[in-house]
């Protein structure tokens, strides 16, 4: 690999390093002016070319890694992923990436400043998913950089990320469902509660639930969709999985609850206001509802009017799950109902009960093994 030193004046050499000939059969040459001694220039000469023979060399980048990550946004992860996880990708790239990398050239963002930020955003109070989160884009992004000849390397690989601190679920006790279901009695969304606690169904596949997807005489519903909001707009998304498509049996008591409110629902369907999408839960005006107007207009009150722990919305899936599994019912059966891809996924999600679920498994054993042995004593 050849390359050359050709002097410019006081203290300046320019280095000149071949790269072969190019598609056009012409020959390419990386050339660079350094200010300083010769014997800076011979190291630096010789460190390019160590990487041209390696394969490692990348021209110099002129790209701030703020602008880099910008493009790389619009043109390549806005195309192939939902709204929603645009959304987030976007809150990562401003609250954190570009704060902190912004004004680096993209080839000189290296793993110990990836590190010190990451170190910082955990001393902050940040929690390890947001941190992982911001992590993956990262990642890809700089993945994206190799592939696009601008990095030899991705820096984010050569980072620890902080271990995970699984935050403790909450849900309600059998009981408390009760009060909670009790004091929603009159509530215009009691329906919607009785569905979440009845089917383990996630609160955006329930509001993507349309009457179609409703069958009063086999009391099951059909999941095939799921609503998104993102930017002030909602969107209709399937299933990130085959099983996330399931046919889920609903007790007749919840079947009743939706059939008065069907009813209910037909009424307001009369107002010229109404335009009827179809949507199990709709507003007055047939849009379908927020997650945060249910939130906060109804879900918070009830627990506060109910005395009852304040959990999230989603914990209603949780709570359904888990009683489940307290009951004994087969996990396989649990999985399937909430759509996990994997049983796996169930058992890591719900490891609070299994404790239980072992002590139950063990009394069962003790009676189908020992039983004979025991009454002969």
């Amino acid at each position: 690999m050849s390359g050359q030193i050709i002097k410019k004046g006081y203290r300046k050499y320019q280095i000149k390093a071949s790269l072969g000939r190019g598609a056009d059969g012409k020959r390419k040459y990386f050339t660079k002016t350094i200010n300083g001694t010769r014997r800076q220039a011979e190291e630096y000469l010789n460190k390019v070319l160590h990487e041209i023979s390696t394969g490692t060399f990348v021209y110099p980048s002129k790209d701030f890694f703020s602008d880099y990550i910008s493009d790389w946004l619009e043109n390549v992860a806005k195309p192939r992923v939902s709204n929603k996880t645009f959304r987030g990708y976007e809150q990562s790239v401003r609250l954190y990436l570009i704060p902190a990398l912004g004004n680096t050239k993209l080839d000189k963002v290296s793993p110990d400043q990836i590190q010190s930020m990451y170190n910082k955003m955990f001393n902050n109070g940040l929690s390890s998913s947001t941190i992982k989160n911001a992590h993956a884009v990262l990642n890809s992004s700089l993945k994206q950089a190799v592939k696009w000849g601008k990095l030899y390397r991705n820096p984010a690989e050569y980072v620890d990320l902080p271990k995970s601190i699984k935050k403790e679920m909450k849900v309600l006790t059998p009981k408390e469902v009760m009060r909670f279901l009790d004091e929603a009695t009159f509530s215009r969304m009691k329906p919607f509660f009785s569905l979440l606690l009845a089917t383990c169904i996630r609160p955006g596949e329930a509001l993507g639930l349309k009457w179609s997807d409703v069958s009063f005489d086999t009391n099951k519903i059909t999941i095939n969709r799921s609503l998104s909001r993102s930017g002030g707009k909602w969107t209709l998304v399937p299933p990130k999985t085959q099983k996330g498509r399931r046919l889920i049996p609903v007790p007749v008591t919840v079947m009743k609850d939706l059939l008065e409110h069907k009813n209910n629902q037909s009424e307001e369907a009369k107002s010229k206001s109404y335009k009827d999408q179809g949507f199990v839960f709709a507003t007055g005006t047939g849009e379908p509802f927020s997650d945060r107007n249910i939130i906060s207009r109804y879900f918070k009150p009830l627990l506060k009017s109910a005395g009852l722990p304040d959990i999230r919305l989603y914990d209603l899936r949780h709570t359904c799950a888990t009683l489940l599994l307290s009951s004994g019912e087969n996990i396989k059966v649990v999985s399937e109902r909430l759509g996990h891809a994997d049983v796996a996924l169930t058992l890591n999600t719900y490891t609070h009960v299994l404790p239980d679920m072992q002590e139950e498994a063990t009394a069962k054993l003790e009676s189908l093994l020992f039983a004979t042995n025991n009454e002969d004593e």
